[in-house]
C-alpha cells in the first residue's frame, strides 16, 4: 500500500504540490492524472526519497522508502526511462540491478524475456536503445526485484500499440496478484481501460479521486455565472455541494434544482448543463486553468 498525508513541496514562492493526499490498494492500479506541471513527478519523486517534502509524508507498505531495506525488493520505480546508463548493455543493465539486490543471473534472463528484448537486444548499448526500449528495460528493472509496490511515470510513452496493450496486461497481472501499482500517465483512455482508481492533480492539489467507474459517471451539473461568487454563496446557502471550476462550478444536484436556486437569488447563469461527458470531459473541467490548450468545440477545418 502506498499512502499519501497532506504532501507539501514548495520551492521559495512557488508551491508544487499543495497538501495531497490519497492512497493506493494493493491488487489496484491507481491512475495518477494531470496535465504539464501539475505535480504529479514531483509527488512521485518525494515517494522514492529523491525529493524531499516540505510537510507530510509517504510510506510504503508502512515504512519511508529511505527506511526499507533492500528498496528495489519491495519498490519498483520507473520514473524516466532515458535515466540509464547509455554506455552500457541492456543485460548489463540489469545484472548490475540484479547483483545490488542479490538476485540470481538467472532473474536477469526472465525479465528480458518477459519485457520482449531478444538477445541481440538485450547485447545492444542503451544510447542504441529507441524510447520504446528504454521503456521495456526500465519495467524490466522495476520489476526485477519482484516488489510489491510499483511506481510508474508515463510507462507507455514511446510504446506502440502492441507494446501499449502489452503494458495493459502486465499492470493488470501485477495487481491481480496483489500488488500495488501507481500509474502516472497522460493517456486517458489507456488509464481507462487499466486503472481501477483515479487520483486528478492539477496546479499541485487533488481536484477528483475515486474509481474509474465513478468518475466516468459522476452527475452532477455544470453551471456558470458572471458572478460567480454569488452563486457559490447561493449554492451553500441550498446546501449544495459544488467542486470550483477554471470559470464555473460543478455542483452535486440535478440542472433544474440549480436553475431553480439561482432564478430565486436572481442570478444570470451563462450555462447551465448536466456534467456528464465522461473522465476526458471530467478531466479537461477540473484541470482547465492549467491547461496550455484551450479546447474548442464545432471548429471546422
Amino acid at each position: 500500500m502506498i499512502r499519501i498525508e497532506h504532501l507539501t513541496k514548495t520551492y521559495g514562492d512557488y508551491t508544487a504540490v499543495n497538501d495531497v493526499s490519497f492512497v493506493c490498494r494493493p491488487g489496484r492500479v491507481t491512475g495518477f492524472l494531470g496535465p504539464n506541471g501539475a505535480g504529479k513527478t514531483t509527488t512521485m519523486r518525494i515517494m522514492v526519497g529523491l525529493t524531499t517534502p516540505t510537510r507530510g509524508r509517504v510510506t510504503l507498505g508502512g515504512h519511508r522508502f529511505d527506511q526499507i531495506p533492500n528498496p528495489g525488493r519491495h519498490v519498483g520505480v520507473l520514473l524516466d526511462a532515458s535515466a540509464q546508463h547509455a554506455g552500457r548493455t541492456g543485460r548489463e543493465v540489469l545484472s548490475l540491478g540484479a547483483r545490488l539486490m542479490g538476485l540470481p543471473a538467472a532473474r536477469v534472463e526472465e525479465m528480458l524475456d518477459m519485457v520482449s528484448l531478444t538477445d541481440t537486444e538485450a547485447g545492444r548499448r542503451v544510447r542504441d536503445y529507441s524510447l520504446g526500449m528504454r521503456q521495456r528495460l526500465g519495467m524490466a528493472h522495476a520489476l526485477l526485484g519482484d516488489p510489491s509496490v510499483l511506481i510508474l511515470d508515463e510507462p507507455a510513452n514511446g510504446l506502440d500499440p502492441a507494446g501499449i496493450r502489452w503494458m495493459r496486461g502486465v499492470l493488470k497481472g501485477y495487481a491481480d496478484r496483489g500488488g500495488t501499482v501507481l500509474l502516472s500517465s497522460h493517456l486517458l483512455n489507456e488509464v481507462e481501460l487499466v486503472a481501477d482508481d483515479i487520483v486528478m492533480i492539477g496546479r499541485g492539489r487533488i481536484v477528483a479521486q475515486g474509481t474509474a467507474q465513478e468518475l466516468a459517471r459522476t452527475g452532477g451539473t455544470l453551471v456558470r455565472a458572471a458572478d460567480r461568487t454569488a452563486l457559490a454563496h447561493a449554492l451553500n446557502a441550498a446546501d449544495i455541494t459544488f467542486t470550483p471550476l477554471a470559470d464555473g462550478l460543478r455542483a452535486d444536484a440535478p440542472a433544474a434544482r440549480i436553475g431553480q436556486i439561482t432564478t430565486t437569488a436572481q442570478i444570470p447563469l451563462t450555462e447551465l448543463r448536466p456534467a456528464d461527458g465522461g473522465l476526458e470531459d471530467l478531466f479537461l473541467e477540473l484541470t482547465a486553468g492549467t491547461q496550455r490548450e484551450t479546447v474548442t468545440q464545432g471548429v471546422t477545418a
